[in-house]
């Protein structure tokens, strides 16, 4: 898809979509129960669709009323034969999901797409080789059968902290208990926090012993819940980036209290505003293409922490620059450091890429409401907030989709 967006000026109040970080936790916890929960707050974005359809396949049931997922647990429930997890195109699913299908010893078979597929599954891989876990890959899907153990495990904390929350999930069930040891340096300790705390909303227990050892009792049980899924900071960036280009633009339904490691934006977007700064992204990667894009626009800045960005739904690095050089701004994309250069930020002299990336799409599209342009492959915002553009047409933005 692709659409045009006009030089346009925005105003008004927005309400920042539900975390989809916290919906995806929320939802595996109610359907590890037994019983039924409530969650509100769900946003039916293409991450959470793969989630639900995956608790399906595992036993759970679920409807929708409005923006809450009624779900009716998976707890005792069996499935039969083979079972087959489709995760689209979320890494969130797909690496939560991998330890709960080894919870029961059946044959599992998880796929979704190429990209997907290829992003980095070895801890996984090892772990399961280590206990005698079949696990075969062959680009396309991921085969599993046996029994996950409980025990101690040893994680590098450098990779995605997706891998822990997803043993999070699965070991509480396990007789025995259980300590992930961390190897620092420890990258996305937020998110480990954030799965902390949705566990214990659904009566799971786990803690921190020191600042790189979890604790994780075995034996317990998920015990059904109602809950709410508090506004997403990651998201809630794009439409606050509008007023650091001249908008006016209130976000509403962002928890101050939150853990959320992306509520830093508002910082590094001052960082940004007053000079060149140079800023950390290991503990929220999610930020990286809307700061590169207020850099741009702005005084440029110097990023580091950045390596994993290579390995989202795109190269996420690669793929902004290649964009903002078509706005006339120079980026040097290195190991783990990106550097976007103060310019002369001017309109595209070409149609822009999403590169199927949603964050990707959204950074872009703040930067045309400056100067005018077309977004080819805009329909990537799906993934996360598939309302993105009704939104910030409802700010003043003119889209118009071609």
């Amino acid at each position: 898809m692709k659409v045009r967006i006009n030089k346009s000026a925005l105003s008004g109040t927005v309400t920042a979509p539900p975390s989809k970080s916290m919906a995806h936790r929320m939802l595996i916890s109610a359907g590890l129960c037994k019983g039924e929960s409530k969650v509100h707050g769900i946003a039916p974005s293409e991450d959470i669709l793969a989630t639900l359809d995956c608790l399906k396949e595992i036993g759970a049931s679920y409807t929708y009323d409005g923006n809450t997922v009624i779900i009716n647990g998976a707890a005792d429930k069996e499935t039969e034969g083979m079972r087959e997890l489709y995760c689209r195109e979320s890494g969130s699913t797909l690496r939560f999901f991998i330890p709960l299908c080894l919870l029961d010893g059946k044959k599992t078979v998880l796929s979704g797409t190429e990209k997907l597929l290829s992003r980095p599954l070895s801890v996984y891989e090892s772990i399961c080789k280590a206990q005698g876990i079949e696990y075969t890959s062959d680009g396309k899907k991921i085969i599993l059968q046996g029994t996950l153990s409980s025990g101690s495990y040893k994680i590098q904390g450098n990779i995605s902290s997706q891998f822990i929350s997803g043993l999070m999930f699965a070991l509480p069930l396990l007789p025995g208990d259980s300590t992930i040891d961390i190897i620092p340096p420890i990258e996305s300790c937020s998110y480990i926090n954030l799965t902390i705390q949705a566990l214990g909303e659904f009566g799971v227990k786990i803690e921190w012993l020191d600042e790189r050892t979890l604790f994780i009792p075995g034996s317990q049980v998920y015990q059904p819940r109602e809950v709410t899924v508090e506004g997403d900071y990651s998201n809630g960036a794009f439409f606050e980036a509008f007023n650091y280009l001249g908008d006016s633009v209130t976000v509403e339904g962002l928890r101050e209290d939150s853990i959320q490691g992306d509520r830093v934006y508002r910082e590094y977007f001052l960082m940004l505003e007053k000079g060149t700064p140079t800023v950390h992204l290991a503990d929220c990667p999610d930020l990286g293409p809307v700061l590169f894009a207020l850099a741009a626009a702005k005084n440029g800045g110097v990023f580091t922490g950045t390596r994993r960005l290579r390995i989202k739904e795109s190269d996420r690095g690669a793929a902004m620059a290649q964009e903002l050089k078509k706005f006339g701004v120079s980026v040097k994309v290195e190991e783990d450091t990106i550097v976007v250069y103060p310019a002369e930020f001017h309109a595209p002299d070409e149609i822009l890429c999403g590169h199927n990336d949603h964050r990707i799409v959204m950074s872009l599209a703040i930067l045309l409401t400056k100067t005018g342009g077309i977004i080819d492959g805009a329909e990537a915002v799906k993934k996360s907030m598939p309302d993105f553009f009704e939104k910030i047409i409802q700010l003043g933005a003119e889209v118009e989709e071609l």
